[in-house]
């Protein structure tokens, strides 16, 4: 009688247990290049880059903090402010692939948020080009090209495919990110 309880509440269960839930749905619906876990600058809170981007329009960018592009920050938050709730997600990724960061992530992080005022997304360190790239920087290179400096400036649409990039010496203009927001509606 026992067994027979204990198979009942199986049956009864199992069409439950098979469900999909929350973040399994989630993983699946975003596109490859954002499958990584990454460590918030100055923090030891990890962010699911699928949680983060939402399925949104992303302007990802590589900074650094002792760079002479390092006054971009300003610009950047100014075009996080003005797009984020039109669904723009701006992440910028610490490095110090071109020897311009600082050894010392709280120093780093004091730059973009205290001197810049940053509340943009900010992920910790990690190298941007070469064969020790974060996975995420290499299918940026695979895409379009690897960054050739601080500061370079990719536009991914909602399905994860790179639509343009900005070398250091510009910020994508309006037209180009509106378009890219037209493709999320």
């Amino acid at each position: 009688m026992k067994s027979l309880k204990q198979a009942l509440v199986l049956w009864l269960l199992l069409p439950l247990l098979l469900l999909p839930t929350g973040p399994l749905q989630a993983e699946e619906d975003c596109p490859a290049l954002f499958r990584y876990t990454m460590k918030q600058l100055h923090s030891s809170q990890m962010l699911n880059l699928c949680e983060v981007t939402a399925g949104q329009p992303v302007l990802l960018v590589n900074t650094a903090s002792h760079c002479g592009f390092t006054d971009q920050f300003a610009d950047l938050e100014a075009i996080h402010q003005k797009y984020k709730d039109s669904g723009l997600v701006v992440l910028g990724v610490s490095s110090d692939s071109f020897d311009q960061e600082d050894e010392d992530e709280g120093k780093a992080a004091e730059i973009c948020f205290k001197n810049f005022g940053v509340t943009f997304t900010m992920l910790s360190t990690v190298a941007v080009r070469g064969e020790n790239a974060h996975p995420l920087f290499q299918e940026i290179a695979r895409q379009d090209t690897a960054p050739k400096w601080n500061f370079y400036k990719y536009l991914i649409d909602p399905a994860g495919k790179v639509v343009s990039s900005n070398s250091s010496f510009t910020l994508p203009d309006d037209d180009d990110i509106e378009a890219l927001l037209a493709t999320a509606r």
